[in-house]
C-alpha cells in the first residue's frame, strides 16, 4: 500500500494546530540524529540507511549519522535502539531480524512490536541465490540435486543466526528437503571471502548487500526469490524461471524509534521519509541496489511488522531455529 505524501502532509497540517504539536516539531531536530544500523557496513540496511540519511541531512540541516552496531544477529542494534533518549534523535533502519531475533531465543530479551514505535517501511529487496565458485549448476533443481547427493555436506552462509539471511537460506533448505550446515559470519566480506574460495557453497543475501560483487562478475547469481527479476539485474531468472517455484523470498527495511518518541516527530518523520522515498532520484539509486521504495503511514509499518512476526513465529516453529 502506497501512501501518497499529500496526503501525510495534510494530516500534519492538521495535527499542527494541536496544543504543544507544532512547537515540539519546531524545536526538532535540534542536534545531529543517530541512524543506528543494527549489522556492519556494506549490509543492506547498511547501504539503504546511508541513501535515506543523506537526504534526511538535507532536509533538516542536521547531520543524520549512520551508527552501525553489529552483534548478535542485529539482535545489539535494536536493544541499542529501546534504549536510547527517547528526544527524537535516536532511530534505527531495521529489517526481519528486528522481528526474527527474539522468537529465536528463550528469553525474549525485548518486545518489537511494544517497545518500539514504527515510523516507515522504507524498501523491500529481492533475496538473491549466490554460489559458491566450484559450484557448477546450471539451475536451482541442480543445487538441490547436488546437496541431496551428499547430505551435510553442503555449507550456506549467512549474516548471524536470526538474520534474513539466515531465514532465507533455511527456507530454501526447508522448502528442498535438503540437509545442509548452516555457517553465520559476523562480517560482510568474510561471506564474500568464503564464497570466493568455495568454502561455502550457497548464500542467500538482500540484494543491495552483494550487488556490487554480482555485476563485477566476482561471484554468480543463480536465482533471485521474488516474482519478477530485479529491475538491476535483468539477466538473472527468478527462482520459478530456475526451476523452483516453490522459493519466494525477499527483504524489507524500515525506520524505528523508541517507543515513548512523541507522536508529533513520528509523524514529521514519516511525511519527511515518505516525500523522500518518492523522488525519482531516491527510486533510482534504490533501483541500482535492488530495492524498490516502499512507504506509507506509521500505522500500516506497525500492522505489516505484526502481521510478519505472526508468520515468522510460525516459520521459525516449523525449521526449529534456535540462536547458537
Amino acid at each position: 500500500m502506497q501512501w501518497h505524501h499529500g496526503i501525510v502532509a495534510a494530516l500534519v497540517l492538521a495535527l499542527g494546530s494541536l496544543p504543544g504539536f507544532a512547537a515540539e516539531q519546531n524545536k526538532w531536530p535540534s542536534k545531529p540524529i543517530r541512524m543506528i544500523v543494527p549489522f556492519t557496513p556494506a549490509a543492506a540496511s547498511d547501504v539503504l540507511g546511508r541513501l535515506l540519511a543523506q537526504r534526511l541531512t538535507e532536509t533538516y540541516g542536521q547531520q543524520v549519522v549512520v551508527d552501525n552496531r553489529p552483534g548478535a544477529g542485529g539482535l545489539i542494534g535494536s536493544e541499542l535502539t529501546r534504549d536510547a533518549v527517547p528526544d527524537g534523535h535516536t532511530i534505527a533502519m531495521v529489517g526481519q531480524p528486528h522481528l526474527s531475533n527474539v522468537l529465536i531465543r528463550e528469553k525474549k530479551v525485548y518486545d518489537p512490536l511494544k517497545d518500539f514505535a514504527a515510523i516507515s517501511l522504507v524498501a523491500f529487496t529481492h533475496n538473491i541465490i549466490v554460489l559458491g565458485n566450484g559450484v557448477n549448476v546450471k539451475n536451482i533443481p541442480e543445487l538441490i540435486a547436488l546437496a541431496k547427493a551428499s547430505p551435510g555436506k553442503l555449507n550456506y552462509g549467512s549474516a548471524g543466526v536470526g538474520s534474513s539471511s539466515h531465514l532465507a537460506g533455511a527456507l530454501f533448505a526447508a522448502k528442498a528437503g535438503i540437509d545442509v550446515v548452516h555457517v553465520p559470519f559476523r562480517q560482510g566480506p568474510d561471506s564474500r571471502i568464503a564464497l570466493s574460495s568455495g568454502t561455502i557453497q550457497f548464500y542467500v543475501y538482500p540484494l543491495p548487500a552483494i550487488m556490487g560483487v554480482i555485476k563485477s562478475g566476482q561471484l554468480r547469481a543463480l536465482a533471485v526469490g521474488g516474482d519478477k527479476r530485479a529491475e538491476a539485474l535483468p539477466d538473472v531468472p527468478t527462482a520459478a524461471e530456475a526451476g523452483f517455484p516453490a522459493y519466494r523470498s525477499e527483504s524489507w527495511f524500515g525506520l524505528i524509534a523508541p517507543r515513548r518518541v512523541s507522536k508529533a516527530i513520528i509523524t514529521r518523520l514519516n511525511a519527511d521519509t515518505v516525500k523522500i522515498l518518492q523522488e525519482d532520484d531516491m527510486r533510482r539509486k534504490f533501483a541500482l541496489q535492488g530495492a524498490v521504495p516502499g512507504f506509507g503511514p506509521p500505522e500500516h509499518f506497525a500492522k505489516m511488522q505484526a502481521d510478519e512476526y505472526a508468520e515468522l513465529s510460525a516459520l521459525i516453529r516449523q525449521i526449529g531455529m534456535k540462536a547458537q
